[in-house]
């Protein structure tokens, strides 16, 4: 399983023959800006509606053919669009020909941001259990801390993608709490430092959690690991 970070909570994700971008944050991330038809893809996973998670979903889908996975309602927003897309709901899945998608709950608000300062909203938030290749990995999406994050964890985890921005998900001390009840062999941190409002520090929060006895990796924008 190859991941390559885009910064925010956007990944590549590349296992068992498939390609995977996870909340497509490409064309306008402060982080790296990058070019969607630079990153081809079989499937675009979007774990809510808000604009960091699902600035490029169309575009990626129409460019590369890729199938859409998303919470039902938005889904069908996408679908509408024209775009194939897979519907799921948290505690739901779908076993595919190279592995297995679950949805996760995830604590958080979903909607689309409109003019005017107005929200429509789009359904729930979640985060995704892939399994393939044999390996595993959680994109956690955004949310609070919540005590089923053992449950997720609870057949084994390679990777855990966690956001630790605090404001708007949780901070780095729930995130250190989170790695405790997942117990992945590996967390990577996103969802920070994008806006002054996010703004942490991830080799600080990568410190504790060694100190801890979790093994952490904080990946810049554009940086791959293979695991």
């Amino acid at each position: 399983m190859k991941i390559t970070y885009f910064g925010h909570s956007c990944f590549l994700v590349e296992v068992a023959g498939v390609r995977l971008v996870l909340d497509p944050y490409l064309s306008e991330n402060p982080h790296d800006v990058v070019d969607p038809a630079s990153v081809p893809c079989d499937f675009v996973l979007c774990t809510h509606a808000h604009e960091d998670h699902t600035c490029d979903a169309l575009e990626l889908s129409r460019l590369h053919q890729a199938t859409l996975v998303a919470p039902y309602e938005l889904a069908e927003y996408f679908a509408a669009q024209g775009a194939t897309t897979i519907d799921l709901m948290p505690g739901g899945g779908i076993a595919l020909p190279w592995g297995r998608l679950d949805m996760t709950p995830a604590i958080h608000s979903s909607s689309f941001e409109l003019p005017g300062g107005l929200n429509q909203p789009m359904g729930v938030a979640s985060g995704y259990l892939l399994r393939a290749g044999g390996r595993s990995l959680y994109h956690a999406g955004d949310t609070a801390l919540f005590s089923d994050m053992r449950l997720i964890g609870r057949h084994g985890l390679d990777v855990a993608l966690l956001p630790i921005g605090d404001r708007y998900t949780m901070g780095p001390a729930d995130a250190l709490e989170a790695i405790a009840l997942l117990q992945p062999k590996l967390t990577v941190p996103m969802h920070y430092n994008t806006t002054a409002k996010i703004r942490t520090d991830p080799n600080a929060f990568a410190a504790e959690a060694t100190r801890a006895g979790h093994a952490v990796k904080v990946m810049q924008p554009g940086e791959s690991l293979t695991v």
